[in-house]
This record gives structure tokens, sequence and C-alpha cells, in this order.
């Protein structure tokens, strides 16, 4: 187990995986994006969770894990067509909640990005999802950081 969240969910491992082949694993429910402008990684305050994050959600209905970030990183950060690299498949052991009332095992893509300082213009003007998003921060600058995900702590580190 790499960390443990506040609401029990863990994260196991991060799959060193070709892209291409993250429909092998079973389910696959949402990608993630770590973002890096300079030596900074930026943080979104999530308002639901009441935590700071990496950016992601949900994949749609017929996207794949890149799609879902392609559209995450335009709905929370404003951006279009973001270059993002593929880093690997998160593999988590789900805390029971209302989505799934037992513990299970789920996937989840993750990227990273690296943004010139010039981008964060773009993105306070154009970021769209600013009620679960609230506001944005550099890790560097959040001053409790126990209300920075555990998990998003240390997915943190697997993009330089």
């Amino acid at each position: 187990m790499i960390a443990k969240d506040e609401n029990g969910d863990e994260l196991i491992d991060v799959l060193k995986t070709d892209e291409s082949k993250t429909n092998r694993y079973s389910p696959v429910t949402h990608s993630m994006v770590i973002v890096k402008i300079g030596n900074e990684y930026l943080m979104g305050w999530n308002h639901f969770r009441k935590s700071w994050e990496i950016f992601g959600g949900c994949i749609e209905k017929g996207e794949s894990t890149k799609d879902c970030i392609v559209r995450e990183i335009n709905e929370e950060l404003g951006l279009e067509n973001a270059d993002c690299k593929f880093i690997g498949l998160m593999k988590y052991k789900k805390a029971p909640s209302n989505f799934n009332p037992e513990p299970h095992i789920e996937y989840g893509g993750l990227y990273g990005m690296n943004l010139s300082k010039s981008s964060l213009d773009t993105i306070r003007k154009y970021r769209k999802d600013r009620a679960e998003i609230e506001s944005l921060s550099f890790y560097s600058d959040i001053s409790d950081k126990s209300t920075v995900s555990a998990i998003a702590e240390k997915l943190l580190k697997l993009w330089q």
C-alpha cells in the first residue's frame, strides 16, 4: 500500500502499463493529472471533500482514460488540447461509500503535465468547474498540510 486517505480508500499501486492496455483492467473509473508549473505542484480545493487534491474525474461512457483527463483538464483548468503524459494505472482498494456499500478494487489513469508560469493566467481566467474545484494553490503555499489528500500527496512524487 502506498497511501490511505481519511475516507479509508487505499492506493495500492501504480502499475507501469502501456496506456493502450488500460482496458485490460476492470473497472477503470477515473483519470487524474499531476500539474507542475516550474518547480511547484498546482492543487485544487475540492469544495465537497474539503481537501486539496490533484485534478481529475470520472470516466464518462465511451471515454478512454486519456479522453477523460483531457476533458477534466479543460473543465477544471480551462486548458484545451492539454499535453499530458501517461504515468501509469492507479490501483485502489476503495472503502464502502454511497456509490458502493462494499470494499472493492478499482483503477484510474494517472497523468502528468508541465506548464509554463504564464499558463496560470489562462487557468484563472478560463477554468469552468468552480463549484467542485473552488480554488487553486501551489502545494508549497498550503499551510495546513492535513487538508491535503494523503493519496494526492504521495502521487505528487511520481511526476518530476
